[in-house]
């Protein structure tokens, strides 16, 4: 299955603490493009936040936009998945969680690095 950006898809989550792996929401950062020229996408983990949260967290300002049924957080914990482990999709984000999240994600990692220091 190939997503776009900003969709939320059921994947087989990975646990770096436990040996488990279980299916959670994940957010798609990288584009259609990528992801189906590289067989990959790259995620980010959605968590109900219910045990702790991160200072990056960013909370969904409209969950049920993107198929979620209950509060979530986008956490930035982020990973590659081969597509063909994406159970399945359930909705996009809504454009003011668009926003919030690409400017959260643009200071997180910055798209312009500078000039290498190295030359």
């Amino acid at each position: 299955m190939i997503c776009d950006a900003f969709q939320v898809a059921i994947v087989p989550f990975p646990f770096v603490d436990k040996p488990a792996i279980k299916r959670r929401p994940a957010l798609a950062l990288s584009n259609r493009v990528f992801n189906a020229g590289n067989g990959h996408t790259l995620f980010a983990m959605i968590t109900t936040g219910l045990i702790d949260t991160w200072p990056d967290d960013h909370a969904l300002i409209a969950p049920e936009e993107a198929g979620l049924v209950q509060n979530c957080y986008v956490r930035w914990k982020i990973f590659t998945l081969p597509n063909t482990l994406i159970l399945r999709t359930l909705g996009t984000v809504g454009a003011a969680d668009q926003a919030a999240l690409t400017a959260k994600l643009t200071k997180i990692l910055p798209v312009s690095i500078g000039t290498p220091t190295n030359q």
